[in-house]
């Protein structure tokens, strides 16, 4: 019998990164305590009725309940205070997404703005790639408007 090895379910999506970016009228530390608070998205994303964390930092898992009874578990791949920059993954979800790695960065345009930019890579379970990318496109430029909204 053949040893068993390491194995995993957890690999980078294949796909066209989907790109929702705003410029918001703040200093980006303002914007960055907002949008890179890894267990805070439901204060910008209605849909989302709380978030549950485990553990904290790198590695930290986030499970993302929505309104409609689905959730999302995603992971914190990396994350950096300076640059302000997180990266995350997406390990379950009951939303018909077999893959999805997503990435936030905020930066500083000069005194009192600065650009959040969110991007996504995805593969569905079931649905066209094509119509599940105009969905995260949707998806996250609702979100930040929702954060040019607060903080602009």
């Amino acid at each position: 019998m053949k040893p068993l090895q390491p194995d995993t379910l957890i690999r980078n999506p294949r796909g066209t990164p989907v790109v929702a970016s705003v410029v918001v009228t703040c200093e980006a530390a303002r914007l960055w305590g907002l949008v890179g608070d890894f267990a805070g998205f439901d204060a910008f994303i209605p849909a989302l009725s709380h978030i549950e964390m485990t553990g904290t930092g790198v590695g930290a898992l986030r499970t993302k309940y929505f309104h409609d009874g689905h959730c999302a578990v995603e992971q914190l791949n990396s994350r950096d205070e300076e640059a302000m920059f997180m990266t995350w993954t997406t390990v379950y979800n009951t939303l018909g997404v077999a893959r999805l790695w997503a990435a936030m960065r905020v930066e500083p345009l000069g005194f009192g703005c600065s650009r959040a930019t969110w991007t996504l890579i995805g593969e569905p379970v079931d649905t066209a790639q094509e119509g599940f990318e105009h969905f995260m496109q949707n998806f996250a430029d609702g979100a930040l408007e929702n954060v040019r909204q607060m903080l602009g």
